[in-house]
């Protein structure tokens, strides 16, 4: 226990992405109930103002029809549950369309802090779970603490906004209880709208700041001591596999680079069967540069492409040997071999003259 402890209070490194991708696959994200609370209060505001009038015209429809046939209405026998299905049906049709504004609402609140996780690990039976000291802990615990603190704040707050909302109203309340029915549903409305925004204002500040609590605790919770970044370290770049895999992609892209660089090469100088390295010299450098070498296939490849954009081709075994095994790429051809290049440039150079005549 005491391990564990020391192992926790030493985790003072930042997570690796490894670590936070780790995280997401377990169903460990940053999850914020004020956000999705919020999202929903927001959907129903909105569809109060939206569409309240037309389910109030629907509902209102149906009421009107039930009462307007009455008399011709069976409830006897099986007349009852299909009385009951198209009333269900009608009332369904009025509402479906808000209903799923609020569904989505909800899901919004998920999404919109997190992409989505498919995880059954939180579902894991665990003995933590069933423990009753582990949930007296949680209890008491310093999340349940500002959860507490957060809903007493939300409770003064939007009772202290809410109570200077209603207050003025306090004369035109009391006045409805003898008002006509028609006259009251409006004003209901309007006031139950006032309200509503007055309570999304406020639970958008408690949303966002519970937010960026939530993520501070989540990524305190993803920070990693030394020995778990070398831990990590080892099973990524101790695995066979993924060096072979790093090994192939480093090849893959130093291949297309050198292919890319061949036509700008001024000579390839080639084994006819096995070698080719691909020379690049402009009036003013110190030396020719090899941007492209290789073997086989690889230089095969080469002079294709060096056929393709007329880079001359010289055959040189002995050179071309040479120089493969004496130049990395990019970098300049040793002084010892400046001789035997620059011949070779030089003959280059003057079948370019004779061509040009």
């Amino acid at each position: 226990m005491a391990e564990e402890e020391q192992d926790k209070n030493e985790k003072t490194e930042d997570p690796t992405q490894k670590r936070l991708d780790d995280a997401l696959k377990r169903g460990d994200v940053v999850k914020s109930q004020e956000v999705n609370t919020w999202f929903v209060i927001a959907g129903a505001t909105l569809v109060l103002i939206s569409f309240s009038g037309g389910m109030g015209a629907g509902v209102t429809a149906i009421l009107r029809g039930l009462i307007a046939n009455s008399w011709q209405i069976r409830v006897d026998g099986p007349a009852l549950p299909h009385l009951f299905e198209m009333i269900g049906g009608k009332l369904l049709a009025v509402v479906a369309v808000p209903f799923l504004l609020l569904m989505l609402a909800a899901l919004a609140g998920n999404v919109i802090q997190h992409r989505m996780v498919w995880s059954t690990e939180t579902m894991t039976p665990k003995l933590s779970k069933i423990s009753p000291a582990a949930g007296l802990k949680r209890q008491f615990s310093r999340q349940a603490l500002v959860n507490f603190a957060k809903g007493m704040v939300k409770l003064l707050l939007v009772g202290t906004v809410l109570t200077a909302l209603m207050w003025p109203e306090r004369r035109r309340l009391i006045a409805l209880a003898g008002t006509d029915l028609a006259a009251v549903l409006p004003l209901t409305l309007s006031l139950a709208l006032k309200q509503l925004g007055a309570v999304v204002a406020i639970l958008a500040v408690v949303a966002a700041a519970d937010y960026l609590f939530q993520y501070r605790l989540w990524y305190e919770r993803q920070k990693m001591s030394l020995r778990d970044l070398k831990d990590e370290f080892k099973q990524t770049e101790g695995d066979p596999t993924i060096r072979g895999k790093m090994r192939q992609v480093r090849q893959t892209r130093m291949r297309r680079r050198m292919m890319a660089n061949v036509p700008k090469a001024a000579v390839v100088i080639t084994n006819p069967t096995h070698y080719a390295v691909a020379l690049q010299y402009e009036r003013g450098m110190d030396a020719p540069v090899c941007v492209a070498k290789g073997v086989d296939l690889v230089a095969l490849k080469i002079r294709e492409i060096a056929d393709e954009h007329a880079v001359p081709i010289v055959e040189n075994p002995p050179l071309a040997r040479t120089l493969h095994a004496a130049v990395e790429l990019d970098q300049a051809i040793p002084p010892e071999h400046y001789k035997a290049v620059a011949e070779v440039i030089g003959y280059v150079m003057k079948l370019r003259r004779a061509v040009r005549r």
